[in-house]
């Protein structure tokens, strides 16, 4: 079992970034130093009412102090994004963390970041399917051919290519059905966020391996979920994580991927479907319980929420380091 350290890029509106970059700096230098393996931050735009690190800049920060740590984005959007610009900043990241990067690519679900970009909502699925074809042409091929119904190359080379042969791997997120089997045909791994519950992750990790097995692909080599993380008492972080998924709430309630009336009307039962809360034991038996149920060996801890302060979740990080020696 490999625990990552899925950090917190969002902050309330009236917070001061300058010492939160340096807290961010402290947090990964701790969990390096706990025997984390991974790190990876989340993107969205326009995010009212939080602030927000953008992924793939913070990420270049913040490999120099992650030293033989997996680092990627989880996730870009990439519908939102050009596939030649992904590509190139990718294999760029993957020179600069040693061959340890990987790329985690999701659809998005806020209308808003579709409108304010310019890219039409429905058509969000075709531009991810050739997005990723477009990315997976610029890493193998010399030249580029590709004409497509939103991208054209011809006779082109990519500026470079990733240090890791083939490519970083690519995680594909996506918490419907449709989105899983997609994920297994596209994807080297499938990537559930943690709205997702424990019982839900079992069921949707078997259609990936049927979906894979059937289209005569071989067992993916690693399964990684993201989950909500406290070493204490629920009670100590129940304010800011409700903060957090309330925005959740706002932003996506409308589209039905957030759960909004779960979260707001019966947030202790949402949280116990989805969250890891507990003493180090408990917290070691809650992650032994996804490996053995789900099939994870791959868990992302993200142990900090807007308003919930630096050295709560440096403890947290810290005492994980005791869990992390429990499960290895």
């Amino acid at each position: 079992m490999k625990i990552g350290l899925y950090m917190a890029t969002q902050w309330r509106e009236a917070a001061d970034l300058e010492p939160e970059l340096a807290n961010l700096i402290e947090q990964v230098r701790a969990a390096r130093a706990s025997g984390f393996s991974s790190l990876m931050v989340g993107q969205h735009f326009l995010c009212k009412p939080l602030q927000m690190f953008q992924a793939t800049p913070l990420l270049a920060r913040l490999a120099a102090e992650a030293e033989g740590m997996m680092l990627g984005p989880g996730l870009l959007l990439l519908p939102l994004l050009n596939p030649v610009v992904v590509a190139e900043e990718a294999a760029t990241m993957d020179w600069l963390t040693g061959g340890n990067f990987v790329l985690g690519l999701g659809l998005g679900y806020r209308p808003e970041e579709f409108d304010s970009i310019g890219v039409p909502f429905k058509e969000r699925v075709p531009r991810m399917i050739e997005g990723i074809e477009v990315i997976r042409k610029l890493w193998h091929d010399d030249p580029v051919e590709h004409h497509g119904r939103f991208h054209k190359l011809s006779g082109v080379r990519a500026s470079l290519k990733p240090k890791r042969p083939g490519g970083p791997p690519l995680w594909l997120a996506g918490d419907v059905e449709v989105a899983v089997k997609r994920a297994a045909r596209l994807g080297e791994a499938w990537f559930p966020s943690p709205l997702v519950s424990r019982n839900a992750v079992a069921r949707l990790a078997a259609l990936f391996r049927e979906t894979r097995a059937a289209a005569g692909l071989p067992p993916a080599t690693e399964f990684p979920i993201i989950r909500e993380c406290h070493v204490g008492t629920f009670e100590e972080v129940r304010e800011p994580l409700f903060f957090k998924y309330e925005a959740y709430a706002s932003w996506g309630g409308a589209s039905g991927f957030v759960p909004a009336d779960r979260i707001r009307q019966d947030f202790d039962k949402f949280a116990a479907d989805r969250f890891i809360i507990g003493s180090e034991d408990e917290v070691a038996a809650q992650i032994r319980l996804y490996g053995e149920s789900t099939g994870t060996d791959h868990i992302l801890l993200r142990v900090q929420w807007p308003g919930l302060g630096q050295k709560t979740a440096l403890r947290t990080i810290e005492r994980l380091g005791n869990v992390i020696a429990q499960v290895l």
